[in-house]
């Protein structure tokens, strides 16, 4: 099959995926289509929303779809970095027995990580960036395909801690999700106050999974797309050492920024604008695709500073003007 008819094909897959989906999960269409798009371009996701917004219920559903091993890790104040990983035991033969822990699945849920401190969120970084797991000097690869789906609750909660930065960019996505309107609660509480429970269907295999995910590495992207997500990145990063430093960009980015996005967004940038384009139907992304994705990929790769913060100035405001700026 040539890469037209898979791209083709991908389409009709998709839709179907998201119909699937549908039966269980009412509304949030931008969150499933994000983490559907993180999907197929191989990256991870963290979904950020206030608790009872069926963050994990969407992860479960996604997984059931795709046929894919699922596994869930409820990050709790205690939990320790083996109980993600695994540990070796002694067995009967009083020999060191590796026992994989549950982050040996396809997806795997990160339910509340930021409930958890900094030592255990860190337990995810090498599993998420090499796919594999070392312990006691040895080293486990993990199956493919293999993504983790992060639920967090909002940061100004009580008993949450922040994710360090390192691990925030391994990250591709950052989804917010939102109550739903008053009809699709509705519809929620129909639903699930009644003697019914939706049978979903698996859409997808693994090795579709893989085969698209390939085929859309493989989707040219024009030069000035390219350069145009590299812009964009740059474009969040304070006092730049060019010439262009007195621009309205790097002023803004200066007055309320303290950190910008690296390197990574701008390839994040570019696979979210491949994968976009091809669920739309199209063969190569442009302009517009980067501009889709750019808020979930840069919103936690930039830090606002004390001015931002004081003058009330959110993260998804400074992104929007670097969008118009950047036109």
């Amino acid at each position: 099959m040539s890469d037209k008819e898979l791209l083709d094909s991908f389409v009709n897959r998709y839709q179907s995926l998201k119909n699937e989906i549908g039966k269980v999960i009412v509304g949030q269409d931008k969150a499933v289509d994000s983490l559907l798009l993180s999907i197929f371009t191989g990256g991870h996701c963290l979904l950020v929303g206030v608790p009872g917004l069926a963050k994990t219920l969407m992860v479960n559903t996604l997984s059931r779809a795709l046929g894919l091993s699922f596994s869930r890790i409820q990050f709790t104040p205690d939990l320790m970095p083996s109980d993600i990983t695994g540990s070796e035991i002694l067995d009967e033969n009083r020999r060191f027995q590796f026992v994989k822990g549950p982050v040996f699945a396809n997806i795997v849920l990160a339910d509340e990580i930021n409930r958890t401190p900094p030592k255990t969120q860190a337990a995810l970084l090498e599993a998420m960036q090499e796919k594999s797991v070392t312990v006691s000097g040895k080293t486990y690869p993990l199956s493919a395909p293999f993504f983790v789906l992060a639920t967090q609750n909002p940061i100004e909660q009580e008993g949450t801690y922040p994710l360090p930065e390192a691990q925030l960019d391994r990250f591709m996505l950052n989804i917010r999700m939102d109550y739903p309107s008053f009809q699709e609660e509705v519809d929620i509480v129909k639903g699930t106050t009644a003697n019914y429970t939706p049978q979903v269907e698996v859409i997808l295999s693994a090795d579709d999974i893989l085969r698209y995910q390939e085929v859309i590495r493989r989707i040219p992207v024009p030069d000035n797309v390219c350069q145009y997500a590299v812009r964009l990145s740059a474009s969040t990063r304070p006092h730049p050492a060019d010439a262009d430093s007195k621009s309205p960009v790097a002023l803004l980015a200066t007055k309320y920024l303290s950190w910008g996005a690296g390197p990574r967004a701008s390839q994040y940038l570019v696979m979210g604008a491949k994968t976009h384009a091809a669920m739309q139907g199209k063969y190569s992304p442009d302009i517009e695709d980067v501009q889709a994705v750019a808020e979930e990929v840069l919103r936690h790769r930039i830090v606002r500073n004390y001015y931002a913060e004081a003058e009330g100035v959110a993260t998804e405001d400074i992104i929007r003007q670097l969008l118009s700026m950047n036109e």
